[in-house]
């Protein structure tokens, strides 16, 4: 069965954006979810396959309206809370991950 982030060959897209975009970031929170997840896994919370099919299990108008960035910190958010270990709906926007007063992009 396709999930939603399967659209190889599926009509009606777009064209897919293949200029080069030296910036790895965009914003502050971005960077933290991403260091989030490397501490997360190093120290066993969840592996890259268990985070990769919260990514894939998302629902599709989810998944279609949300930033690459987005989509990890709501697979971080959904596995830490079937673990356990932060209470449902403790984390939901990105933006919490960045500091008081500091700038988000």
């Amino acid at each position: 069965m396709a999930r939603i982030n399967d659209v190889g060959g599926t009509v009606g897209f777009g064209a897919i954006d293949t200029g080069d975009d030296p910036a790895p970031f965009h914003a502050d929170w971005e960077a933290r979810v991403v260091g989030l997840f490397n501490a997360l896994r190093a120290q066993g919370i969840f592996n890259t396959n268990e985070f990769r099919d919260a990514i894939e299990s998302m629902p599709p108008a989810e998944y279609l309206t949300t930033s690459y960035y987005e989509r990890w910190f709501t697979a971080i958010c959904a596995l830490l809370e079937r673990k356990g270990v932060i209470r449902p709906g403790e984390l939901t926007e990105p933006g919490e991950l960045t500091e008081p007063g500091e700038s988000d992009a």
